[in-house]
């Protein structure tokens, strides 16, 4: 595996690094003006979910009644949330997941679950989908970077499919591995990260409630930059840990070895919960920048402890140190 060093160090891409702010904003803005001017970018909240923006095929759901899915707060407009990406696989700028991401095939599409289960399967995409009813849920998603969006998911819990899989009383941890594919994911061939991608969760982290498979987003399925055809939502965590474009799903005994946590153990713990007091090596995560709310007075808003999710997630972090398992 190749990794970039910097002051004996795992150099992470910060979006300063990556993208000037100000191209992006251009880019942006022409975006937008190409997609039919601000008014249409910025996306209405309807009592039942949001409008769609009639760029992909139409996904039904309902509101989500579950405690914490839901937030009164602005839904980022979608042009922002489908073109303001990490998604490495495609490139380490901003925009390069939406400039690259059409050479991903999202069809035929498989999911294995398998590990310690009583009941292995390999579902194509098609069973996925209707294997629990599709629920909108608008969740806040922070980035280890320093920005935030907020963005209606369409999904269901990750927690219906593994009741399904029946998993044994030897698993602790669950573990996803996301499609690796040169002939379609031209960053593999960067030496960024040890591909494929993989994420993981300790298994009652997985079974809660909040924890989401995602088929779509803003009422339409997802676009290949943001993941398609499934991808992992877990609304109190850093985003990187939901992993994106999975293709597997095991369930194991022993923590699994993530992405981040593998090139650079000492910046990305496994837990990466969002927590304003636990900085990142490099930089603060007491603040965050909304994506949208970019004006020259606009502030940066403070970092909510589990992101805003303290009441639903807290309990299961009660006994442990936030510092050291960070």
């Amino acid at each position: 595996m190749l990794i970039r060093s910097h002051d004996n160090g795992f150099h992470h891409p910060h979006a300063s690094e990556i993208t000037p702010r100000s191209a992006y904003l251009q880019r942006r803005a022409w975006l937008q003006y190409l997609a039919g001017g601000a008014a249409a970018a910025a996306l209405p909240v309807r009592a039942a979910g949001v409008e769609r923006p009639g760029k992909l095929q139409a996904l039904a759901a309902t509101a989500s009644q579950a405690a914490g899915a839901q937030t009164m707060e602005r839904v980022t407009a979608y042009a922002d949330a489908a073109q303001y990406n990490n998604f490495y696989e495609f490139g380490l700028d901003k925009g390069d997941p939406a400039k690259h991401a059409h050479t991903l095939k999202t069809r035929p599409w498989t999911v294995r679950v398998e590990g310690l289960v009583q009941q292995p399967q390999t579902l194509d995409i098609e069973a996925l989908l209707k294997l629990a009813p599709q629920e909108e849920r608008t969740y806040r998603l922070r980035c280890v970077e320093g920005w935030s969006m907020v963005i209606p998911w369409v999904g269901y819990s990750l927690a219906e499919l593994l009741r399904k899989v029946q998993p044994l009383g030897s698993a602790r941890y669950v573990e996803f591995v996301t499609l690796a594919d040169k002939a379609q994911m031209p960053g593999l061939r960067s030496g960024v990260l040890d591909w494929p991608y993989t994420e993981g969760l300790r298994l009652d982290e997985a079974m809660h409630p909040l924890t989401m498979l995602a088929f779509g987003m803003y009422g339409e399925v997802l676009p290949n930059q943001n993941g398609a055809p499934v991808r992992l939502v877990v609304p109190w965590k850093y985003g990187f840990k939901s992993a994106k474009s999975i293709v597997a799903i095991r369930l194991t005994e022993r923590e699994p070895g993530t992405a981040w946590n593998k090139a650079a153990r000492n910046e990305y713990g496994f837990y990466s919960n969002v927590n304003p007091d636990v900085p990142h090596p490099r930089w603060s995560q007491a603040t965050e920048r909304r994506i949208g709310e970019d004006g020259l007075f606009a502030k940066k808003r403070k970092t909510l402890l589990f992101n805003g999710y303290e009441a639903q997630v807290g309990q299961l972090y009660a006994s442990m140190d936030l510092k050291k398992f960070y």
